[in-house]
């Protein structure tokens, strides 16, 4: 092990195994420690043996702890004093030779100057090259030992729709969000992702769908609009990897576009009454209306021989204070 730092709150050293892997520890207010390690087992999210021989280091030094952190805080602030008194043609020299050599900084600020120029085309267009899992499917599919890596990378997209909303492009990441999550729902199928950790590809998908509610809480799309794509979104097959619930959008579809939702499920409930996705569309639409006796209608539609429909309707007049129904 070599180049062990200390600073506030992180912990960072290279540690030689197979090969030569840097490692960061870092702990969050509570104490919980968090590791990050270049090697497979911890690109796939897991604290490995790597994190863990750093941490046992750490604990075997710890009365020269404090001074580390002081050091590493001092080279900090050299480093800040230092940047401060470069002048501007000097920063951007820096910033160009960093470009140069480090390709994934290059896509990223590529990436910002895009969305800070209006130019959406080229974001649209990174944003959908982000998703790709084509780089990590070596026999055309995303494998176990690749799905974090391209987890990583998808999780910049998220990044690229929130610097729009918050720049006061809020309708752009409305619609680039909804290309985003058909896209992943296209792929999802592709990529193995057992893991279902925070930065696994499901992890992924359900930032993309919060991203486009953020969007549409400060866009306000068209609500009937809206309410046509929700509902698009939901009968097809996407869903199972970004979890979208009808009840979060009561408040961007207000009435018309509940209306719209109400008008669409009912037809597509009539058409398949005991299809799955149309029925779990019709549950949760009564729930964002708020509505016990009309979900308890949809629930009594199809009843189930094992009896867990029954609890479903139980549970929901129970939860109501209708405990006399609910035990009936």
């Amino acid at each position: 092990m070599t180049g062990l730092e200390v600073g506030d709150g992180w912990i960072a050293a290279t540690v030689y195994g197979t090969d030569a892997y840097e490692v960061e520890l870092t702990v969050n207010q509570e104490g919980g420690v968090f590791g990050a390690c270049g090697c497979p087992y911890g690109q796939e999210g897991h604290f490995c043996k790597h994190c863990v021989a750093v941490g046992l280091t750490v604990l075997g030094q710890a009365e020269g702890i404090p001074r580390q952190r002081a050091a590493a805080a001092d080279r900090a602030a050299g480093l800040e004093s230092w940047l401060q008194s470069r002048s501007r043609e000097q920063l951007l020299d820096l910033v160009r030779e960093q470009l140069a050599g480090d390709r994934e900084l290059r896509r990223r600020l590529e990436l910002r100057a895009a969305s800070d120029s209006s130019d959406m085309g080229t974001v649209r267009d990174r944003v959908m090259a982000l998703l790709d899992p084509g780089p990590f499917a070596r026999y055309g599919y995303v494998e176990y030992a690749d799905a974090h890596a391209y987890g990583r990378q998808a999780a910049e997209a998220v990044t690229v729709l929130r610097t729009l909303t918050d720049s006061g492009k809020a309708a752009q990441a409305v619609a680039l969000a909804r290309d985003a999550i058909r896209e992943l729902g296209q792929r999802y199928g592709e990529i193995d992702d057992s893991d279902g950790v925070v930065g696994s590809v499901g992890s992924v998908a359900s930032e993309l769908a919060e991203a486009h509610l953020e969007a549409c809480h400060v866009a306000r799309p068209d609500p009937v609009e809206t309410a046509e794509w929700l509902v698009g979104h939901l009968l097809g097959d996407g869903n199972d990897a970004t979890g979208i619930d009808l009840p979060d959008y009561r408040d961007v579809l207000g009435a018309s576009g509940l209306a719209r939702v109400r008008q669409l499920a009912t037809e597509a409930w009539h058409r398949a009454p005991s299809g799955w996705a149309a029925k779990y569309l019709m549950e949760r639409l009564v729930k964002a209306e708020g509505d016990v006796d009309a979900l308890i209608a949809v629930y009594a539609a199809d009843l189930t021989p094992t009896g867990a429909t029954h609890l479903q309707i139980a549970s929901e007049l129970e939860a109501t204070g209708r405990t006399a129904e609910a035990l009936a």
